[in-house]
């Protein structure tokens, strides 16, 4: 027996009251337009920017424009002109430098502006450090709450290549040190979602 489950057994063995799991049967904050309200989080709640892509767009030329000084951009998206491939770099550090991380989102949620991101790169650094990331969603992934978000995710089988994923929203930010709002304390100091069809 290793000494996780050795510990684990001695907590269970010790738990004096057990408590039902809640009932989550309440009506859901939902939306008549989720995209609408998607839009309008990630832009004021959130804090990060948001360009809608039409079909004809070129996405090189607008990840360009949106980043004109960026010199290197990592992605592992076919179509996207990267400096860097999260699949390719040996390890981690590799990463370091990166102007523009270009990921693919998952499924979006309305209510509080978060983008699933599933770990289908070999180095899920590339969601953390880089100085700005990119999320790309489609608007047919937009729902109202987190009990749709988890849901949906649970009817697409959602799985990431890696066994990892997390919900980003916005750039990272913390006012823990002197109530000083620091952008970019454990991530990305700036975050663009591009919005598609």
């Amino acid at each position: 027996m290793s000494s996780k489950s050795e510990i684990l057994g001695r907590l269970r063995a010790n738990v004096r009251e057990t408590y039902d799991m809640p009932d989550l049967s309440f009506k859901k904050l939902t939306f008549e337009d989720p995209v609408a309200e998607f839009i309008k989080q990630t832009t004021t709640t959130a804090g990060a920017k948001l360009i809608e892509l039409r079909p004809t767009d070129d996405i090189n030329e607008k990840i360009h424009e949106a980043f004109p000084n960026a010199k290197v951009i990592a992605s592992n998206l076919p179509g996207v002109k990267a400096d860097k491939n999260p699949d390719e770099v040996e390890k981690a550090q590799d990463l370091d430098g990166t102007d523009v991380g270009v990921i693919e989102g998952g499924v979006a949620c309305a209510e509080n502006a978060c983008v699933w991101v599933p770990m289908n790169m070999k180095q899920k650094a590339i969601c953390f450090i880089s100085e700005s990331l990119v999320l790309i969603v489609s608007k047919k992934n937009i729902v109202s709450n987190m009990h749709e978000a988890y849901k949906k995710l649970e009817e697409m089988g959602e799985t990431s290549k890696y066994g990892f994923g997390t919900f980003i929203s916005g750039p990272s930010k913390t006012a823990d040190i002197e109530q000083t709002l620091v952008y970019g304390a454990q991530a990305a100091t700036a975050l663009t979602v591009f919005l598609t069809d």
